[in-house]
């Protein structure tokens, strides 16, 4: 299917428009200057926090990532190092292409968001990607965060009550294996994957997944939106 067939693009926000690793790496800088631990440290103990049980709604959650990370990496451990982590993301950037992207594929998509990040930090965000979305949708919206099925299940029901569209005219666009790419597949959504970490080690910020072959595969948003103009 050519990909200007699609009507509606839903994104992942946190990892495939917004580089929350940066943004987070940025902080520690900021909070712990001159800290020894390295960025590839400080992402995989925060990759295995995101795991716990006690997981709550994010980015709110840094606040506990943060208790629970930092003694161990010998890290500085206060209430208002915590909240300063979680309030960081306001100050999260864009990946570099992602403003022009997402002007781009406006051109021709409706555009919505599916992000597990709280209507607060997604206002944020939206900021920082210069208010590109035809349609903000959170977990707050949703009651959920993805993997769950019923997320998806959600955006759905939002899009084609407002514009009519079906699922086969929805392109779910995302970086994270495990967050989207393999659930949105098991649910028959046709899936392209921006494979933001493509050359770096391991999944930095995000849980591991096993890999699921997607539908669409590109290293850059700008690579998606050259494939859209190019009439692939």
């Amino acid at each position: 299917m050519a990909l200007r067939n699609f009507k509606v693009l839903t994104f992942d926000v946190v990892g495939t428009l917004i580089d929350f690793e940066r943004g987070m790496l940025d902080y520690l800088h900021r909070a712990v200057p001159g800290t020894p631990v390295s960025d590839d440290a400080f992402l995989a103990v925060y990759r295995q926090a995101r795991k716990s049980a006690d997981v709550t709604w994010y980015p709110d959650d840094l606040v506990r990532v943060w208790h629970e990370i930092a003694p161990g990496l010998g890290l500085p451990d206060s209430d208002a190092l915590a909240q300063g982590f979680r309030d960081s993301v306001a100050e999260w950037p864009a990946f570099a292409d992602s403003v022009e992207a997402l002007k781009r594929l406006r051109a021709h998509f409706k555009l919505v968001t599916m992000t597990n990040a709280q209507t607060w930090a997604l206002r944020h965000f939206s900021r920082t990607l210069d208010e590109p979305f035809d349609m903000l949708l959170s977990c707050d919206d949703a009651l959920c965060e993805k993997p769950d099925p019923r997320y998806f299940a959600y955006a759905r029901g939002r899009f084609e009550g407002a514009w009519g569209f079906q699922q086969g005219q929805n392109l779910h666009v995302a970086q994270s294996q495990y967050h989207d790419i393999g659930v949105s597949k098991r649910l028959g959504i046709t899936t392209c994957w921006i494979e933001r970490r493509h050359g770096l080690k391991d999944s930095g910020g995000t849980i591991e997944s096993e890999h699921t072959v997607p539908d669409y595969h590109f290293h850059t948003l700008a690579e998606l939106a050259d494939a859209v103009e190019a009439g692939l």
